[in-house]
């Protein structure tokens, strides 16, 4: 009867393990692909390595990204018709770099300040169903400690 007990109660917790694992697994967050390296965001913020944070206040800034609207000026490119226009342009791999936007700074992390007149460090154009303009300024961002001022990424 206390086996029973036990089984009854383990396998309703099982099932939404598998449940939750699937959820995870399946949920598609931006990514870019830097040759064989990938970076990914994550809204698991304890699997991040990279944490960015955003502000209003360009002195509390550390990175400063401005978006434009001549894709040729831009040091970041996202253009995409939304969902799965390529989806094995990043596959998760042990070289994978996560990065989550934080709601405040986070120790050692950087503080994006996003807008649309310089100076800055980077210059992003965004056009895209699946990627904000945050997004894209987080994973660039998140890149720079490996790839110093993309030229381009492609999806």
């Amino acid at each position: 009867m206390l086996r029973f007990k036990i089984l009854a109660s383990v396998v309703p917790v099982l099932a939404a393990a598998v449940f939750a694992r699937a959820e995870i697994g399946s949920v598609s967050h931006p990514c870019i692909a830097l040759g064989e390296t990938s970076v990914e965001l994550t809204s698991l913020f304890w699997t991040a390595g990279v944490h960015v944070a955003f502000t209003e206040d360009p002195e509390r800034a550390t990175v400063r990204v401005q978006v434009t609207d001549d894709a040729d000026a831009a040091d970041f490119t996202v253009v995409d018709d939304g969902l799965g226009s390529e989806p094995d342009s990043c596959q998760a791999n042990p070289s994978t770099r996560l990065v989550s936007i934080a709601a405040q700074p986070v120790d050692g992390g950087q503080v994006i300040y996003l807008s649309t007149e310089g100076p800055a460090d980077y210059r992003i154009y965004v056009r895209s169903k699946s990627f904000s303009q945050r997004e894209a300024a987080a994973l660039i961002v998140g890149a720079r400690d490996s790839h110093r001022h993309l030229q381009a990424a492609s999806l």
